[in-house]
This record gives C-alpha cells, structure tokens and sequence, in this order.
C-alpha cells in the first residue's frame, strides 16, 4: 500500500483539452489499467468522478484513503491532489466536470453509490466523441447524468490519513492487515512511540480514537468484500469479528443498516 499523497510534494496539474471550442459540462474517459498500476499524485482543473466497471481501485489524498469496487464511485473536488493504485485490472471510466458543473457538486471528497441508471449513463456518455452536440443525443445524456449524480446515495466511508510518519507506520500496516489485534501500545512498541503519544496522535490528526480508526477501516474492507459477493459469515471471520451478529451490529451502527439491507439496496 503506498503512503497517502504527501501535502508537501507538487504533483502535475493535469487538464483534460476540450475537443473543441465549445466547453461541455461534462466529458467521459474510458480507460483501462493494469493490476498494480498506479496513476502517480496528480491534479485536476475540472472535477473528476472516478468510478470503473470492473476492478478494485484504491485512491489516495492528503487527507484520506478510499477503495473503491465497482459499486461506488468517488468524487473529487477541482484542484485536489489524488493516486489511484489499481489493486487488479481496472476498467475505468472516469467523468470530468467544467466550471460550474464541478462547482454544484460536493466541496470534499465524496463516496458515492453508482446505481444501475447512473451506470449506464456514464457507459453512454464514454461511447460519445468528448464533442459531442450539446443540443443532441450527448447533451441529453449529459444532463441526465448530471441529475444522478446530485441525487446519488453518499456513502459516509472515508480512512482519515495522518502525516506523523510513526502514525503513517501502523495505519499502513492496519491497512494491509484489518484483521490485526493490536492495542495501541503495543504499536508504540514496534514505532518507537509511547501508547499515549499514539493516542494524542489518534486524534490530533484524524479526529478518531484507535479504535474508531480500526473499525473506519474495517468498515471500508467489509464493504468492499461485500460488494464482491463474498458472504456475510467469511466477511466477519475474515475481519476477526467473534461471530457474524457482532459483524453485523458494528455494520448496522455504522451504516444504519444490516449487511443484508445494504446489500439488497446495493443491487448486489
């Protein structure tokens, strides 16, 4: 897993040329990645949805770390610096916002649930020329889309990141292994940091307690696995729950549902 993007590196900005003079609202990319490949820390001028069809992506900022199946999508504001590792082979189709588009969505990051209809349009909207008639088929396509994704489902996942690099140690290592068991002190331990130092960290930094962090976490991956298909029993053994129904009741506090209701309101 790769550190998140650093605040103080000057990554690229880069900028999508419109195809021609006339500015569209919204253009679609299609592309697709290599397991592993990584975009490297960059930024955009226009707002980006990045979302694939197929695959896993993990995306990185300053301030937080998102993964991303194929159900969800996450929004990213003009100007915000982000790498997208790929954790498989990725389809991707990424929507780029212009001017006052961008500026009607979401000020921050933003997970957001890609429903059956936004799917298809932003399938549809990709299978246009980026010229497309703002007056035709593509400028509907467009503007539709555009009122789907205003009206789409936010999903409250976001894993804060922290810049002390002790702390970046064993959020890196949380992050690779959520099923670890570790109290606090004993990662101070292995970071050369008192428990208490950790603590302060915690939430100076990320604005949750260890523990909070560790199920934010957590949370992310049993999402993700659940939006895969894997079953609700592997899912909770996998994260180190005592059993499925203290799973499900760390899932149903956090999310306001049952993994079976977000499941059946995911399509999946």
């Amino acid at each position: 897993m790769p550190p998140a993007v650093p605040s103080q590196a000057l990554p690229p900005l880069v900028h999508i040329e419109p195809a021609s003079t006339v500015l569209r609202p919204v253009t679609a990319l299609a592309k697709a990645y290599s397991p592993s490949q990584t975009t490297g820390a960059h930024s955009h001028e226009e707002g980006q949805l990045i979302y694939a069809i197929e695959g896993v992506m993990r995306v990185t900022t300053p301030d937080g770390v998102w993964t991303l199946p194929p159900l969800r999508a996450l929004w990213v504001p003009p100007g915000v610096t982000h790498g997208i590792e790929m954790m498989g082979a990725v389809q991707m189709r990424s929507l780029y916002l212009h001017g006052a588009a961008a500026a009607t969505l979401w000020r921050h990051c933003q997970v957001i649930e890609v429903s059956g209809l936004l799917r298809e349009l932003i399938l549809a909207l990709a299978a246009q020329p980026q010229e497309y008639a703002v007056e035709g088929r593509g400028g509907q396509i467009a503007a539709l889309l555009l009122t789907e994704l205003h009206d789409a489902p936010r999903i409250p996942i976001r894993i804060p990141w922290p810049r002390d690099r002790r702390l970046q140690t064993v959020c890196r290592t949380i992050l690779l292994q959520p099923d670890l068991n570790r109290t606090v002190h004993e990662w101070g331990e292995e970071v050369g940091a008192s428990g208490r130092t950790l603590i302060r960290l915690f939430q100076s930094e990320l604005g949750l307690n260890y523990r909070q962090w560790v199920q934010q976490v957590r949370l992310a991956d049993a999402v993700n696995r659940l939006s895969l298909g894997q079953a609700v029993a592997r899912v909770a053994a996998e994260l180190g729950y005592r059993s499925p129904s203290a799973f499900t009741a760390m899932f149903r506090r956090a999310l306001g549902k049952s993994p079976q209701a977000f499941l059946r309101t995911s399509g999946t």
